[in-house]
């Protein structure tokens, strides 16, 4: 059941699993043991339902019956948007986890139904192909490679799995809660269109994500210097925010539409009131936003440079990283 496109680098590399003790997860779990693929597992405990804590106990037993390792993550979120937070932490953590303990591979348990779900929450707010592709089954970021074995997989066909081999797992009650974007899609459209055409949307989206590499291919290489990420800008504004998109999303960040939809027409943007971005004619910038008092004389010598206000308290708090762009906007003025 695992997709054997993923299996050498699973065999060469040091992995973690993304573990909750669900279906997709548990059998995950269970069918990596039978491929004798070495792993150890984390998980988020967001104690936001009682079995939540009973789901952390038996991820740290089965790490202990199985010798593997397990790391466990208790967080309490007060957020409007909990899903969009509770995302950040869960791959903060575990990006964490890969840098301190040499990680090469992070895998997680997403499957046919996912891939779905994500294809018509796009397509019913305006996509194009980069978005509809969704979800890849590898994506290689700065620190370590995200794989997904399980994409080809039904939930059904996962759900079958566990049943067929008597291997325990857990159930969430709030996937079935509608008054989640996700939840709505997944039972009024994804689930009956699976039960009838699965094999024909699992082809489609398997074509969508060869296509998306046409795409993929002509996002410009990005130049790190510090936290500050810079690539030429593209001809093409749709380029352009692919690649900022892309880049945000490497660094666990995930762009909400409005601030997409502004940079199609603006060049100076705050997302999230985390990152600056600033397109110039020859450059694009993306840095931490920052605050700082500057002096005229910087002012002007970024404006002349076509670089935006917002990310200037950047470069102004780290002159060393100014010093450097500023002689490679000039270089292509």
């Amino acid at each position: 059941m695992l997709d054997p496109g993923t299996l050498p680098l699973l065999k060469e590399g040091k992995n973690l699993l993304a573990f909750s003790g669900g279906v997709d997860s548990s059998a995950l779990f269970f069918l990596l043991l039978e491929a004798n693929i070495p792993f150890d597992i984390a998980l988020v405990n967001y104690h936001t339902r009682q079995q939540s804590n009973i789901e952390a106990e038996y991820a740290v037993e089965l790490a202990r019956r199985f010798d593997k390792r397990c790391f466990i993550h208790d967080v309490h979120l007060d957020h409007s948007n909990f899903e969009a937070a509770a995302r950040q932490v869960r791959y903060g953590f575990f990006a964490k986890l890969c840098e301190q303990n040499g990680y090469t591979n992070l895998m997680t348990a997403h499957q046919l139904d996912d891939r779905l779900e994500w294809f018509l929450m796009q397509l019913s707010k305006g996509a194009g192909l980069y978005e509809l592709s969704g979800l890849q089954t590898i994506e290689h970021f700065s620190d370590h490679t995200r794989i997904r074995p399980l994409l080809q997989q039904s939930k059904a066909a996962l759900l079958a799995y566990l049943e067929q081999n008597d291997l325990h797992y857990f159930m969430d009650d709030s996937n079935d809660d509608e008054r989640y974007k996700r939840n709505f899609f997944r039972h009024q459209f994804a689930a009956p269109l699976l039960q009838k055409y699965t094999p024909g949307i699992r082809r489609t989206l398997n074509f969508l994500q060869e296509d998306s590499l046409s795409v993929s291919n002509k996002v410009p290489d990005v130049t790190t210097i510090n936290k500050l990420f810079y690539f030429q800008t593209p001809d093409s504004r749709r380029i352009t925010l692919l690649s900022i998109d892309k880049r945000l999303k490497a660094d666990g960040f995930l762009m909400r539409q409005g601030d997409k939809n502004r940079l199609k027409g603006e060049n100076e943007l705050v997302v999230g009131r985390r990152y600056s971005v600033s397109i110039t004619p020859t450059f694009t910038l993306i840095a931490p936003y920052e605050s700082a008092v500057m002096t005229k004389d910087f002012k002007e010598a970024c404006r002349k440079l076509h670089i935006g206000p917002d990310i200037r308290p950047y470069l102004f708090n780290h002159m060393d990283i100014f010093k450097k762009i500023r002689e490679v906007l000039r270089r292509k003025g």
